[in-house]
């Protein structure tokens, strides 16, 4: 059950970071500036865990392909899934990048069959389907409320998003048959991708607007960027232990902490919470038992 478990803490996390992000990404007009600095707090909080909790020697006996596997998952997790997170947010709003996002697992529900061979249990299907049914109920509301209004080419960074983060867990896996500490690899991958992210932010296209906005949206940032490194950690670790498709529907658990934190921090007038997203957020809630309880 330690997968499962770890994999609703996961979900739980992401949920508070993704209440925070927005709450920083709504004053914010630089989506490459606000991941940068959001991937560097999460690279400090990874690397002192790594510190106190690793032994660092586990690199010296680690597989050159594994280091290269968390190395890719770091770039396509990070520097690309992220950037079209932010991207997302910003040209279309959270409630409509929502519904583009809830595809997650289903997508790597088919990359991890067709690459690894990884099909769960029936009863895991069903609480998979749970999940993507209640965050699909929530999503479609949200959208009802803003109305839809938006191209293909407008949901390129959410599907991407979407796609990127369904890839890099295959990639986990793998580098963890040569590296058997989750933390050491994510530390690497992260630590790829802020390398990498530095080097092309001089590249970013110039935008109009305050890049990272006032003080109040970049101090919700850096909590954000603290709460999504503890988040990724516990999902890379819940990745040795479980499916892929089982760790990506439980990462939806964060839609029921949106719903309960997000009129707290964004008021009541601009996050509207109605019986429908309180439904759909309970089928959210009953389909990550199922998975839990199933394992």
């Amino acid at each position: 059950m330690t997968g499962p478990l770890l994999a609703a803490a996961a979900g739980l996390g992401f949920g508070v970071f993704q209440t925070l992000n927005r709450r920083a990404v709504g004053g914010m007009s630089d989506a490459y500036l606000a991941t940068f600095l959001q991937l560097l707090v999460a690279l400090g909080v990874l690397a002192l865990a790594s510190a106190a909790t690793e032994d660092l020697s586990l690199f010296g006996t680690a597989t050159a392909i594994s280091l290269v596997y968390f190395s890719l998952a770091g770039l396509i997790h990070f520097f690309l899934g992220w950037t079209l997170l932010n991207m997302s947010q910003m040209r279309v709003g959270a409630a409509r990048t929502s519904p583009l996002l809830a595809t997650n697992p289903l997508f790597g529900a088919a990359v991890a069959a067709v690459t690894i061979h990884e099909f769960p249990h029936l009863i895991a299907w069903l609480g998979i389907a749970l999940v993507l049914g209640g965050a699909l109920v929530v999503s479609l509301e949200r959208v009802a409320e803003v109305g839809w209004d938006v191209g293909w080419r407008d949901s390129l960074p959410g599907l991407g998003t979407a796609i990127a983060w369904s890839v890099s867990p295959i990639l986990i896996k793998e580098g963890l048959e040569g590296l058997s500490s989750p933390l050491l690899g994510l530390t690497l991958g992260m630590l790829v991708a802020v390398t990498v992210y530095g080097l092309a932010l001089p590249l970013r296209p110039r935008v109009e607007g305050p890049a990272l906005g006032s003080w109040d949206a970049l101090g919700f940032k850096l909590l954000a960027g603290g709460m999504v490194g503890l988040s990724v950690w516990a999902r890379w670790v819940a990745l040795d232990h479980t499916a892929v498709a089982v760790v990506l529907a439980l990462g939806l658990l964060s839609v029921p902490v949106v719903l309960l934190l997000s009129p707290m921090l964004m008021g009541r007038d601009v996050e509207r919470v109605t019986g429908q997203i309180w439904a759909g957020g309970a089928l959210v809630v009953a389909g990550g038992l199922v998975l839990v309880l199933e394992a």
